[in-house]
């Protein structure tokens, strides 16, 4: 019963956010007309971005590369716009993997909660922040990123654990953890990867780990995205796109394609992550994203 109001809750969340987006879009039709983003690889890109999401691969990290060497958009609309155009997608696929996925409903309604409260939170943090911190900020996630790609990869992270719900001591570090990541997510740090690890580490089932990483995103990012909708710092044409073209990933992710081998595809990632890191970190970067 409990699963059943939790699904929708979310579809309801999905749809008045969608509204929310597409009327902020409406009222700012001049974005659109003064766009030069290419509509084709947007589309491409958006399809391509939350295929990997879906199979735990950081969207917000494969977005900021992309949309960072694209020169798609200001720096100081790369936050707002990761989470924004990440929310629908991401609402779909919690509604799959919390249909198909058993886990505890106990540890599920706390990480959401405790993810909730750090997703309040990390907007009033990012809309303070400037461009050399944003750059210095998303720099370090990519590290972080690729320290977790880079120890699983090697085999020092091993999904092994069978539980299915966590208590006790296991479920208030996984509270204080998720509570972190919703903070992060709203400061352009995406929470997958991390909360994967964690789910691993405290010893829970590795496929529980996707609903309780994929519900409890989608009510942080959804609390953060709306205040930055509401001040306007984000891209509109890129968030339409991926939230409607990204769900096209995310379809064939999960109902064709099914299961992916992406142990290959993590090492090249791993590559761009890091030459991505290094330039925003790099002295030699220039504000140069218009």
């Amino acid at each position: 019963m409990t699963l059943k109001i939790l699904l929708i809750v979310i579809a309801i969340l999905g749809l008045y956010f969608f509204y929310y987006l597409v009327k902020d879009s409406l009222n700012n039709k001049e974005e659109y007309r003064d766009s030069k983003i290419n509509n084709f690889w947007l589309a491409i890109l958006s399809i391509i971005i939350f295929f990997f999401s879906t199979f735990g691969i950081s969207d917000f990290a494969l977005s900021t590369v992309i949309y960072t060497r694209l020169k798609w958009l200001k720096l100081k609309d790369l936050i707002g716009t990761i989470n924004i155009d990440s929310m629908i997608p991401t609402i779909l696929m919690a509604l799959i993997y919390l249909s198909s996925v058993e886990v505890g409903t106990k540890t599920l309604i706390v990480c959401i909660v405790a993810q909730i409260i750090g997703g309040y939170i990390g907007p009033n943090i990012a809309f303070v922040l400037n461009e050399e911190i944003i750059k210095k900020i998303i720099g370090v996630g990519l590290i972080i990123v690729s320290i977790i790609v880079l120890l699983g990869q090697l085999g020092y992270i091993n999904a092994t654990g069978s539980l299915k719900e966590l208590d006790g001591v296991r479920l208030i570090i996984a509270a204080i953890c998720l509570f972190i990541y919703g903070v992060l997510n709203n400061v352009g740090i995406g929470s997958f990867s991390l909360t994967m690890v964690t789910m691993y580490l405290l010893g829970l089932d590795p496929r529980a780990a996707f609903p309780i990483m994929m519900a409890a995103t989608t009510f942080s990012v959804f609390v953060g995205s709306l205040r930055f909708i509401k001040k306007g710092v984000y891209n509109r044409k890129i968030a339409i796109y991926s939230s409607t073209y990204g769900l096209i990933g995310v379809f064939i992710a999960a109902y064709i394609v099914k299961s992916l081998d992406t142990y290959y595809i993590k090492w090249i990632v791993l590559f761009v992550f890091l030459l991505t890191s290094y330039t925003l970190l790099s002295k030699k970067f220039k504000d140069s994203i218009s």
